[in-house]
């Protein structure tokens, strides 16, 4: 299942595109403004953004300016701008589509699955590092080519610890971005977790670092 990351200010709005998005089948992280957007884009794992261009606090083409400088995730700017040097502002800054609204829910479906569809073309889906490799289109590992059975959680868990890779991450960090800021449980759950995904992993469990006092870091 593909999840959407969608930062808009307008609430009604908001909650209208979430509302579709998860009638056609994904999975659907929300942002109100620019500087959640950039506290949040990392943690949600989206395959995809959706973002209004004019937010209080950043603007869309600061927060995409601040994700190209380490992500080609997908994006999608939403506006009420028609001008055309707005349009070339937000593909020279790096976006990937652009809907002018208002707009039908259907067209944003369809244009949401035809660059999910291209994005999965390119090998910067297809991450490798040593004997592991993330397949980020297919939500899958292998080690030395060997398919390893992950739940989505363990899944979840390695391709955000690949893609911080050599950065420290605390347990609480992981806690929220993977198991929510809701979750009732303590972060023994992430450990556990931990636990799990190392013995799957086999020649690679050793990829999976604990910084004593911290968390955990992925390091190859």
């Amino acid at each position: 299942m593909k999840k959407i990351f969608v930062v808009e200010d307008e609430e009604n709005l908001r909650n209208l595109i979430e509302a579709y998005l998860v009638k056609e089948g994904f999975m659907v992280v929300t942002a109100q403004n620019g500087l959640e957007a950039v506290e949040k884009w990392r943690d949600s794992l989206a395959d995809i953004i959706i973002m209004d261009i004019m937010m209080p606090g950043l603007d869309g083409y600061e927060v995409l300016d601040y994700i190209r400088k380490d992500s080609k995730v997908p994006v999608v700017f939403l506006t009420a701008k028609r001008e055309l040097e707005d349009k070339i502002k937000g593909f020279e800054t790096g976006a990937d589509d652009y809907l002018v609204k208002p707009f039908s829910m259907k067209e944003l479906v369809m244009r949401t699955k035809a660059i999910l569809k291209r994005s999965g073309n390119q090998e910067d889906y297809l991450q490798t590092y040593g004997e592991l490799t993330i397949d980020l289109i297919k939500m899958e590992a292998r080690v030395s080519g060997e398919l390893i059975e992950l739940s989505r959680k363990e899944y979840e868990l390695l391709a955000y610890l690949a893609k911080n890779i050599n950065i420290p991450i605390s347990r609480g960090k992981l806690l929220d971005g993977l198991w929510g800021i809701d979750f009732e449980g303590d972060d023994r759950v992430v450990d556990t977790a931990i636990k799990r995904l190392r013995k799957k992993l086999g020649a690679a469990e050793g990829y999976i670092k604990t910084v004593r006092g911290l968390g955990y870091k992925f390091e190859v």
